[in-house]
């Protein structure tokens, strides 16, 4: 009888351990750089309200927006140190981490959203995602930022020679920097923070940005033209402290795995709607929108090559004949 019973206390010590384990709740500190209005913003909402469905409650998300757990600097270190979970930075900062990131600046690449989406969720994404485990961090995908675009005071740009002589803010990416210089132009890094008044005292002519950013920035009041010259996409990444993800149960796992599949599709719709408004917006602003033709557009692309196979030579040679690859399987020639 006492074996029986020791038994039955056993079993029954052994399921409350199991439910107990399985009721246990995680909040999960998603931080990010963007206002509340942003479209990462909304696909942060998004992802937690699927992960709190498919959890049953169990897996809650809590937000930081708008810088509020640190610079990007300081919210990736507080990822792979344990103390945030979750960060969604786009993927130029990444490159600091991983260099072959920076493989997904290079000017040109895709034109269209079809080929960026095919890029980024085909072979190549994954190759650059499973290089950073080793660096303390884990990737569940991307999401959309959007074409990057050239405003400035002077005149439209139609062709790669009306850059030329334009002094234009860049972001402090190599990439970006040579590639401006490559038409012509007189690139300058500076804190994305002091770039209005630079605008508005003529310090630089012009910069570059996707047209949500442009329009909530109101730079089309100290700038006439936007161009959608369409040089870069930019992507944010999903992005999971690797301390957090393996103290994770394989269907949790599975829960935030399908929670950024899920989201994906509804943030990148919900940026790319933004960025279609805010291009029509900019016209109401008094903005003068011009359109960079197919042609021009190959053109300028012929123009950056350079730099494409200058930084190529950097990576590793197994990302590039991958990133190769995928460029010729998406983008007609």
């Amino acid at each position: 009888m006492k074996a029986m019973n020791y038994l039955l206390a056993a079993a029954l010590c052994t399921t409350l351990s199991t439910a107990a384990f399985a009721q246990k709740e995680r909040t999960v500190r998603f931080g990010h750089l963007n206002n509340t209005d942003h479209p990462v913003s909304l696909g942060v909402k998004k992802f937690a309200e699927v992960l709190a469905q498919k959890s049953g409650g169990k897996m809650k998300v809590q937000e930081y927006p708008a810088n509020q757990l640190g610079n990007e600097m300081q919210q990736q270190s507080a990822l792979q140190g344990g103390i945030q979970q979750m960060y969604s930075p786009a993927t130029t900062s990444v490159a600091g981490i991983v260099k072959e990131f920076g493989i997904l600046d290079f000017p040109f690449a895709v034109s269209t959203f079809e080929q960026a989406d095919a890029l980024l969720d085909g072979p190549l994404g994954k190759a650059l995602m499973d290089k950073l485990p080793q660096k303390g961090l884990v990737a569940l995908g991307y999401w959309d930022l959007g074409f990057r675009n050239v405003t400035n005071s002077k005149h439209a740009i139609n062709k790669p020679e009306d850059l030329k002589g334009l002094k234009v803010r860049v972001i402090p990416n190599p990439v970006f920097l040579d590639t401006f210089k490559a038409f012509g132009a007189n690139p300058v890094p500076m804190p994305f923070s002091e770039l209005y008044s630079a605008l508005e005292s003529k310090a630089v002519d012009g910069q570059e940005n996707p047209f949500s950013v442009i329009l909530s920035n109101k730079f089309y009041e100290v700038q006439k033209y936007v161009s959608a010259t369409n040089h870069v996409y930019a992507a944010n990444i999903i992005l999971v402290s690797k301390k957090f993800w393996d103290q994770l149960t394989p269907e949790e796992k599975k829960w935030m795995q399908e929670a950024a599949d899920e989201s994906r599709g509804y943030q990148r719709k919900a940026s790319r709607d933004a960025a279609k408004k805010a291009q029509e917006d900019l016209k109401t602003k008094g903005a003068s929108v011009n359109e960079v033709s197919p042609q021009e557009q190959s053109r300028m692309r012929t123009v950056a090559k350079p730099v494409i196979d200058k930084f190529s030579a950097e990576y590793d040679p197994s990302i590039v004949k991958l990133y190769n690859t995928e460029i010729a399987r998406i983008r007609p020639q």
